[in-house]
């Protein structure tokens, strides 16, 4: 029986594009297992079928506090050995990792036992996490060509990206959003799984404004939803498993920089302006994916710091003018290579875990 064990997780940035490649591996592996916390993660595979889960402790590093990092050692040592132990009976071909805090003790499991890993980094700089997973890969893929050449074992793949997205139906948007069909542009404002309280804060505050040229979709995240915000073109919703349809109603995206969900919006070629979560709150990552996307006319970009109702509307009816540009920098061959991602990633799969695997079916 041929089988790959999944893991990644934290945030949605580091499950996603493992559900991606779901529709491809079923095609080779009889068995399709995940491995990971109590997170996002756990409910985002609970929506994937013949996908089998298994839960471990996790062990984050605490940027903020390094006092709460003196037991992770001995945590992960304890969570490792979990992994080894679950991994031993499942006996995988490969371990595919997308990094994140929760799949750094399930890659040293995979070492432990042996098992052959490949992990994918979706910024352009790796995360603390996918330092040590580069370490244990046979093959480390990444979404940008410079991120590769750094490694010894890396090879530029691209972001994989989710087929569902291309199926979108802007009917069902307005379904899922209970907003009428209107003239005015639909926005669609997003912080990520876990939300973003000052892109929050700023959309709570200008909606009277906002609503007054546009239809407002606005994605919180897990546990910021405001029922005390309410306009007749206004919707708002914590997360949304049928994102697809949202995008294909979206005139415009308003997002923070996750490197996957940047990369969906250009293969979707929409019009974005990026928030990116600024260093201090995080190592840099989206304010250097931020950077790369505006220098290639991807995206215009807001620091956070510059984030008021009237720079945010200023940048929309901007962006908005310029969106036959941005689309066309956006269908040029950079873009392509960036978001061609799951062929190159199955590619790499296939490779290690043999040709047999390939004939399958």
């Amino acid at each position: 029986m041929k089988t790959i064990v999944l893991t990644g997780g934290g945030t949605g940035g580091h499950v996603i594009p493992n559900i991606s490649l779901l529709p491809h591996l079923r095609k080779y592996f009889d068995r399709i297992c995940y491995i990971g916390g109590n997170g996002i993660e756990k409910e985002l595979i609970s929506h994937q079928k013949d996908v089998e889960y298994f839960e471990v402790p996790t062990c984050k590093f605490v940027r903020q506090n390094i006092f709460k990092n003196l037991l992770l050692p001995f945590k992960v040592i304890k969570s490792s050995l979990k992994c080894k132990k679950i991994l031993k009976n499942l006996s995988p071909q490969l371990v595919f990792s997308k990094g994140g805090y929760v799949a750094v003790p399930v890659c040293i499991g995979a070492k432990l036992q042996k098992i052959s890993i490949i992990g994918h980094e979706s910024d352009l700089t790796l995360g603390l996490a996918n330092k040590c997973i580069a370490r244990m890969s046979k093959v480390f893929c990444t979404t940008f060509p410079t991120t590769a050449k750094k490694l010894k074992n890396g090879v530029f793949t691209g972001s994989p990206i989710r087929e569902q997205l291309f199926y979108g139906d802007k009917q069902k948007g307005l379904e899922i959003s209970s907003l009428a069909p209107s003239n005015k542009p639909f926005i669609l404002v997003t912080g990520g799984s876990t939300g973003a309280k000052d892109l929050n804060d700023v959309i709570f505050s200008s909606l009277p404004t906002l609503c007054k040229k546009y239809n407002i979709i606005h994605l919180v995240g897990k546990g910021k939803f405001n029922p005390n915000i309410k306009h007749p073109n206004y919707f708002q919703a914590e997360f949304c498993f049928e994102i697809e349809h949202l995008f294909a109603l979206a005139d415009l995206v308003v997002s923070r920089s996750g490197s996957g969900a940047i990369c969906e919006l250009l293969a979707l070629k929409k019009p974005m302006i990026l928030i990116p979560l600024p260093k201090g709150n995080s190592r840099g990552d989206q304010v250097e994916n931020a950077e790369y996307f505006k220098s290639q006319n991807f995206a215009s970009v807001i620091q956070q710091k510059d984030l008021t109702p009237q720079s945010l509307m200023l940048e929309i009816e901007k962006t908005l003018q310029n969106s036959i540009t941005i689309a066309t920098a956006m269908s040029n061959q950079t873009a392509s290579t960036l978001t061609h991602g799951t062929e190159n990633i199955m590619h790499q799969i296939l490779k290690i875990t043999a040709p047999k695997s390939s004939n399958k079916r």
